[in-house]
């Protein structure tokens, strides 16, 4: 587990741009675009790596030898080996599900300290998100991915309910632990640039970007001036300060 001594109090925020492709070319084509523009991580999405495996992430790592690459894997089960072969591959950060057994997300954990990688607990899915959140940092993940997920959303609304958004628990989420959020799930572009504003200066931009329609493939119109822009307001905030003090 981490300790809190070792746990940062403010963080520059970070755009992070979810490659949510099936192709490595159009993933490499994106990220190209993604970098001169401002984005400071690349995430390996997880539509990428179950149609390139290893390849996805070897490929990112090539190509942006010096740039944080997270894969999200969402691991349930075989933490260890999992995030020992994202690692090895290049890998800076890997994603765990606070639903996995405890001693999943503990694997995930002692493979991220030895292989000098970090480790992202998603609370996708937990019976109560800040539970999940705390969870998480208890069981020694560094980061909190906040996520409200895709088929959730289309579920709930199609009842014609409004469907839940990661706003609506961030701050409470943010408060609840001592290691730096990110909110993902359904997000407006102007609500993901937000979220620095809520402590969490992880900001994850996605299939509102790069995502055509209902298709994993490289949107069809020009996104990275909208892009630049984004990175321009999202580094303009200056330190986030991280835990219950951001709130």
């Amino acid at each position: 587990m981490s300790s809190a001594s070792n746990k940062p109090t403010s963080m520059k925020p970070k755009v992070q741009i979810s490659l949510d492709l099936t192709n490595l070319e159009d993933a490499l084509a994106t990220a190209e675009a993604a970098m001169a523009v401002g984005v400071d991580w690349l995430e390996a999405g997880t539509p990428l790596i179950l149609a390139e495996g290893l390849r996805a992430v070897r490929g990112l790592r090539e190509r942006f030898p010096g740039v944080p690459i997270v894969a999200d894997l969402k691991t349930m089960d075989g933490g260890y080996l999992e995030a020992e072969m994202m690692a090895k591959a290049g890998a800076t950060h890997v994603v765990v599900m606070a639903r996995a057994h405890e001693e999943t997300i503990k694997c995930v954990v002692k493979a991220g300290r030895d292989f000098g990688i970090g480790v992202m607990g998603d609370n996708l899915g937990y019976e109560t998100m800040v539970d999940g959140a705390k969870r998480l940092e208890d069981l020694g993940c560094g980061y909190v991915i906040h996520h409200i997920g895709y088929d959730e959303r289309r579920g709930i609304a199609a009842m014609g309910k409004r469907p839940p958004n990661p706003l609506d628990e961030l701050r409470e989420v943010v408060a609840a632990v001592q290691v730096p959020v990110q909110a993902v799930g359904g997000l407006t572009l102007e609500q993901a640039i937000s979220t620095p504003r809520y402590g969490a200066p992880l900001v994850v931009i996605g299939a509102p970007l790069v995502i055509d329609g209902e298709r994993f493939s490289q949107a069809s119109n020009d996104p990275f001036a909208v892009l630049r822009k984004i990175c321009e307001e999202v580094h303009a905030f200056g330190d986030v300060a991280i835990g219950p003090k951001a709130v």
